[in-house]
């Protein structure tokens, strides 16, 4: 399970934490921008704008979880298990795999506004990547500084929502997600007054009393709330290193460690990475679950123009700064 976040300080940061039991040997993977992609209904791109993001590579394609492109515009796949639905091809739409979605949009859109006109003759297809990579439930976060959305394929068709909070969790569709907020419209970053009755002096005995009711488990629904109220009641200085400090902070608020969640087979799931990319200037940080160190790879270091995908393997050691 997994939490996709934006957050806007001077510039505008999108990313998500990975929340799974084992590991793809994911990377960094930067896309230039005269990669040759090519997809399963034929269509084939020459040219087209550069993405950098964490993907695990496969035959020379990179399968991407998440993924900024250089005009500023992030999307990520989440587990949307048991209400994902995929279609059979339908006649005179485009119809994609799952897996070729984040590289379609992120190809050729610059904005969100581009990608509602191109989402409406969108079908996704029950197309596995192969025998080994089967097919994975999903749902979307699109946003860019402006706005953001969350794309679901249902039965009925691909369902687009306004996101107005900028957080996605998994399960249940987004609507019901939002939705639920209503239940916690009494939390407050303030100390809170006594409405329980006025005939009794109650007091408040610690700080942060206002929040109380905020869902600490692990589950999507309680991670979509708490992920919500940290971020909306966030404050942070404008720099870079304090826009990242305090994404980073708001995405461990819900990340999962090791042990506290257990699935079938005791396998143990936790928070793999948490990333964070700055949409303007095409840095991507990260930390990983035995490194808590913060680390970078900017996109435009690299050779854009390239035809050829660009690697960088995640630092998996813990890295420590000893002062003395």
């Amino acid at each position: 399970m997994c939490t996709a976040l934006t957050y806007k300080t001077k510039d505008f940061y999108f990313g998500r934490t990975m929340d799974m039991y084992f590991s793809y040997d994911q990377k960094i993977i930067i896309t230039p921008k005269n990669y040759l992609f090519t997809y399963h209904n034929g269509m084939k791109q020459y040219h087209h704008y550069a993405m950098i993001g964490i993907a695990i590579e496969r035959k020379n394609y990179p399968l991407y979880f998440d993924a900024v492109n250089e005009k500023g515009l992030g999307m990520a796949g989440l587990n949307f298990p048991n209400n994902a639905y995929y279609l059979a091809n339908i006649k005179d739409k485009t119809n994609l795999s799952p897996y070729e979605f984040i590289p379609f949009i992120l190809s050729q859109c610059a904005s969100v506004a581009e990608a509602k006109n191109i989402l409406q003759n969108i079908n996704l297809s029950p197309i596995p990547f192969s025998d080994q990579l089967s097919l994975t439930p999903l749902h979307w976060m699109l946003a860019d500084e402006k706005e953001s959305i969350v794309i679901e394929p249902m039965k009925d068709g691909i369902q687009i929502y306004d996101n107005p909070v900028g957080v996605l969790t998994n399960n249940p569709p987004f609507h019901l997600q939002l939705f639920y907020l209503n239940n916690f419209m009494n939390l407050s970053t303030k100390e809170p007054q006594n409405h329980f009755c006025s005939s009794l002096k109650l007091d408040t005995y610690s700080h942060g009393m206002g929040a109380l009711g905020l869902p600490g488990d692990l589950s999507s629904s309680s991670r979509f709330v708490r992920a919500a109220f940290t971020k909306m009641n966030s404050i942070s200085g404008e720099s870079e290193k304090e826009s990242v400090s305090q994404f980073f902070h708001i995405l461990t608020s819900v990340s999962q460690q090791k042990g506290c969640v257990r699935l079938k087979d005791d396998e143990l799931e936790m928070t793999i990475y948490i990333s964070c990319c700055n949409t303007q200037k095409g840095i991507y940080y990260y930390t990983t679950y035995d490194n808590r160190q913060i680390s970078a790879v900017d996109m435009y270091k690299e050779n854009l123009f390239s035809d050829t995908l660009i690697f960088y393997p995640m630092i998996q050691e813990q890295q420590i700064f000893l002062q003395n």
